[in-house]
């Protein structure tokens, strides 16, 4: 092995070491923000990009019992609480639980509201469309920090191989 090879090779050693460090504690964080953020802004009223889909669908799954006015102050105050307990780590069991009960009623508007997620469906999301997609990175991110909550190890893909 060359030279130039070994220094790569401890170099990209030390950052792998580094990123399985911290990568997990630095995703949850970032999460946190994420969802501390977007329900930060759900207590102004027209700062929200999802407010009047979510308080909809909020409506409907009610059944008329929660009203929009109501419920984008318990979604505001839902999603704060949830970032507020990943930012610091806190009751991380509970507060994944309330991530993904969230997390299903989020998806529920591509269902429940079709015309107003697709311009095009399926493949062609609207921007409120795009707004819920996305969850499905917070979703994974939810269950990449769940899998270490109680200690469990994650596990590593199988390098991939080529063919030469």
């Amino acid at each position: 092995m060359s030279s130039h090879h070994r220094s790569f090779d401890r170099l990209d050693r030390a950052i792998t070491e580094w990123m399985a460090r911290y990568g997990i504690v630095l995703l949850r964080i970032s999460l946190g923000i994420t969802f501390f953020w977007f329900g930060f802004l759900k207590f102004f009223p027209g700062l929200s990009p999802a407010q009047g889909l979510a308080t909809e669908t909020i409506r409907l799954l009610t059944f008329d019992i929660v009203t929009p006015g109501v419920s984008i102050y318990l979604l505001a105050t839902w999603e704060t609480v949830i970032g507020i307990g990943l930012i610091f780590g806190v009751y991380l069991r509970a507060i994944l639980f309330l991530l993904f009960l969230q997390m299903l009623g989020t998806l529920t508007p591509l269902v429940l509201f079709p015309a107003d997620a697709f311009t095009r469906l399926p493949y062609a999301p609207t921007l409120e469309g795009q707004y819920i997609i996305k969850n499905l990175v917070l979703i994974s991110a939810g269950l990449v920090v769940g899998a270490t909550v109680r200690g469990g190890k994650l596990k590593a893909e199988p390098e991939a191989t080529t063919s030469a």
